[in-house]
């Protein structure tokens, strides 16, 4: 779902190689930050709302229920299929969050949910531009993962070569404190805001853990370097050490969302 480099059409070699395990498996999970952000923006009747790196539009069909009108725009044409599938009333477009394909003032609310990282940052002027006057702005990234009681099960991404784990920790960088707060008010946004939606994880055994985490990009990074096999090993692993009587495996990571708007 995030693209982190200006070739946006590598991203669809890993999201979208496994999309629909993606958007049934491990999308579902997300409701609780979707709401939250949603009922914190105040979206509601009439709203033209746009999230960006939209990835399978479980998102846009929450959105859509409280009374949205919707778009979403993502780099994997694979995820951007199960997304118009979901939301068939929804404009949703392939392309490059760095060059929304939409005209200034287009939206009065703009979400993206851990679309936009720290290797990221000039997506946000796109974000500005098509919001209206007014409109608001509601993002959500990783905080600190390692005092997270989940931190367990993003583990297997280290697998990967060198380079894309230190990728990985700049992505997330934008969680840290007073680092999105700045970005925000660097591209004009007023009244920013950090709040704390919840994430949480839950799987009914380690298999199913593994080949959720499978689904995901940085898991495919993970998996070219060290082997399928070798993935859903460390996968497995992980969780197996987390495994709890009559209770669903749950994996809590910390979450940061920013809020915001445009001026009027």
């Amino acid at each position: 779902m995030a693209v982190t480099t200006h070739d946006w059409t590598v991203v669809d070699e890993g999201w979208g190689r496994r999309a629909v395990d993606f958007a049934t498996l491990s999308e579902p999970s997300n409701c609780r930050e979707y709401v939250a952000i949603h009922h914190r923006l105040a979206v509601d009747d009439g709203d033209r709302v746009l999230d960006v790196a939209c990835g399978s539009g479980l998102a846009l069909e929450l959105a859509a229920l409280r009374g949205a009108t919707c778009a979403g725009i993502d780099a994997s044409p694979r995820l951007v299929a199960v997304a118009r599938d979901r939301n068939p009333d929804a404009d949703v477009r392939t392309g490059d969050m760095h060059a929304l394909p939409w005209d200034d003032g287009s939206f009065d609310v703009v979400t993206s949910f851990r679309g936009i990282w720290g290797t990221t940052p000039e997506a946000l002027a796109e974000v500005h531009r098509v919001l209206a006057p007014g409109g608001r702005v509601g993002l959500t990234v990783w905080g600190h993962i390692k005092v997270s009681a989940g931190a367990w099960a993003l583990g297997p991404f280290r697998l990967a070569e060198a380079p894309a784990v230190a990728n990985q920790a700049a992505m997330v960088a934008l969680g840290r404190p007073g680092a999105g707060e700045e970005l925000l008010a660097s591209h004009g946004f007023a009244d920013v805001r950090r709040v704390s939606p919840r994430f949480a994880w839950e799987f009914p055994d380690p298999q199913a853990f593994a080949r959720t985490l499978a689904s995901t990009g940085p898991a495919w990074e993970a998996i070219r370097d060290a082997g399928e096999e070798a993935f859903h090993d460390a996968a497995v692993r992980a969780a197996e050490q987390h495994v709890r009587d009559g209770l669903p495996l749950r994996a809590e990571i910390d979450l940061v969302g920013y809020l915001a708007r445009k001026p009027a």
